[in-house]
Formats: structure tokens, C-alpha cells, sequence
């Protein structure tokens, strides 16, 4: 037996994931749709990397899932989630709907990114505080009469359903061999072999990064914000570093001799965590824990060598 729990609600970065999984969404057109329907009043602030709900919020949601589908989908207390990203600020909530009774089949939006954002947003909202689904991994072994060959097969029975009623996160890879939905099977029953088909399969180098994909990992190295994920993904589009190809991200010419000649005579200052870094100086900064004019010395002194 095992138990699925859903996932946490959106922040920037994993709502932008999400609309670029399902719905093949650029991080820049999806950020304009949440604009959009902050500014109707029907989200809550769309920058933000907290993903802690208000009290009330919780509350009605938890509502709203009781009278939709009954006592047995609502926990019997309510989730919490923390952040694990690196210097996240948390200066917002999650982004949620500001009204959980308004579903989306009845939010009045003439736009089909608006509907199609909402709904998404709206269904993450209500799973991340549904009961887990409860599931049972079951693993089959196939061997021929003589036992000179054996095979397994791994997937899962779901039992109880829970927040997967509504909604399922989306994946960057398929490749996961466990998700696979296996038929009610008894033991020491016969199977027929209907046929065999001999594959060879090569160790694959890793993918290309799609949108969401990079801005997972631009994430998990402190790289950029909230606010700053969509421009930077437009940017090197604008300026044809990368091509955009089938939701893949393949680098130009342009792009390789633009990284060549930056790590060559800037390496300090495409370093995966010098943007980090310097987020924590400006950290202490506003602390009143640092000069100012000594850490901006100190990168001048440095930065102006380097231009010279």
C-alpha cells in the first residue's frame, strides 16, 4: 500500500512549469494571462515565490472541496507547506483564486489563456488541500516454464482516488516506469505470449531544456526571481542565443560565442552563484548588516579590471 500526497500551490515558477507542461504555454504569455486576471481581481498577486495560504483562504477551500465531493476528500486537518527553494523571500502568498466559490466554469473571461489559467490554478488550489490518494504499487514477475527468462512488471491500483480526482501534476520526462496502471492479476495464473518484440535501447543523452525545465533548474540555483524568470526566457529568445524548436530550447552560434567570450573575460560573473550570492549581500543590506558602498566597491573593483 502506498499514498500519494498532492502538490503544493502555485508560486511563479511552478505555475509557469505547469502552463508550459499542459498547455505548451511560453513563461512570458503565461505571466501575461495572470496579469490579466490579477488586475480583474480574480487571482492573487502572481510574483511571488511563498507558497503558504492565508488562514481564510484554507478555510473556504476546505469548504468548497466538502460540498463538491463530501466529507472523505477533506483531511482532517489542514496542510501546510514550506519552502525549500534557496533564499526564497516569501514576502506573498501563493497564488491562489481570491474567491474559491467561483469555478471556473463560471468565471466570465472573454480570453481562452485567462480560462485556461484560471482553471488550472483554481483545480492546484483545491487538490493542495484534498486527501491523499491512496494506491497500492504492485509488482508482477513473468517467467517462462523452463525459468530461463523472467520479466516484472511495476505499476499501481489506485484504491481511493482522493485529490486526483481533479488534478494531477504534470511530468517533463515520461519515463517513469511505476506510474503505469496494472490490471487486477492472481497469482500462478498463465499467461499467453502474443508476441516479442527485440529492442536495443542506447543510453539517451540528457534532454533539452524546455521553458519549464529551465526555469526549474534556474530556480534550484538561485538564479533570477519571480519577477525575472519570463524576461530572461524572452531575452534569449529576442536576441537568437537559443531557438525555440518543438517546446525544446536548442543553443544558436550567436548564443555559444556570446557564453565563449562572458566566461572567458567575466567568469566570476556568470558563475552559477554569483547572482545568489550577491541576492544574500543585498539581503544584509537592506538588514542594515552591510555597507552598501563596500559591497558595490568591492564588485567595481573587480568588474572595471575586468572591462579593462
Amino acid at each position: 500500500p502506498a499514498s500519494r500526497n498532492p502538490s503544493a500551490p502555485f508560486m511563479t515558477s511552478t505555475l509557469q512549469q505547469e502552463a508550459s507542461r499542459k498547455f505548451g504555454m511560453g513563461a512570458r504569455q503565461c505571466m501575461n494571462a495572470a496579469q490579466r486576471l490579477y488586475e480583474a481581481g480574480h487571482i492573487t498577486y502572481m510574483r511571488t515565490d511563498g507558497i503558504d495560504m492565508a488562514p481564510e483562504a484554507v478555510m473556504a477551500t476546505r469548504d468548497e472541496i466538502r460540498s463538491r465531493f463530501g466529507a472523505d476528500y477533506v483531511p482532517d486537518s489542514p496542510r501546510m507547506y514550506k519552502n525549500k527553494a534557496r533564499n526564497a523571500q516569501e514576502a506573498h502568498e501563493c497564488i491562489r483564486p481570491t474567491d474559491m466559490s467561483l469555478s471556473p466554469d463560471r468565471l466570465r473571461v472573454s480570453e481562452a489563456d485567462q480560462r485556461r489559467l484560471y482553471d488550472l490554478i483554481w483545480k492546484r488550489t483545491v487538490a493542495s488541500q484534498m486527501a491523499a490518494a491512496r494506491l497500492e504499487r504492485t509488482t508482477v514477475d513473468l517467467a517462462s516454464a523452463d525459468g530461463q527468462v523472467e520479466l516484472r512488471a511495476t505499476g499501481q491500483v489506485v484504491l481511493f482516488d482522493g485529490f486526483l480526482r481533479i488534478y494531477e501534476e504534470g511530468r517533463d520526462d515520461s519515463g517513469d516506469e511505476d506510474g503505469a496502471r496494472l490490471p487486477q492479476i492472481m497469482q500462478g495464473e498463465a499467461v499467453t505470449r502474443r508476441d516479442i518484440t527485440p529492442e536495443q535501447h542506447f543510453t539517451q543523452p540528457p534532454p533539452r531544456y524546455t521553458e519549464a525545465t529551465l526555469v526549474k533548474r534556474m530556480e534550484e540555483l538561485g538564479i533570477g526571481r519571480p519577477s525575472t524568470y519570463a524576461s530572461i526566457i524572452t531575452t534569449i529568445q529576442d536576441r537568437e542565443y537559443v531557438r525555440k524548436d518543438k517546446n525544446r530550447l536548442f543553443p544558436e552560434d550567436k548564443g555559444r560565442l556570446v557564453t565563449a567570450f562572458l566566461s572567458n573575460y567575466f567568469r566570476r560573473y556568470v558563475e552559477y552563484d554569483f547572482t545568489a550570492d550577491l541576492e544574500a549581500e543585498l539581503d544584509d543590506v537592506s538588514a542594515g548588516e552591510r555597507d552598501y558602498k563596500d559591497v558595490l566597491a568591492r564588485f567595481w573593483r573587480d568588474f572595471s579590471a575586468a572591462i579593462a
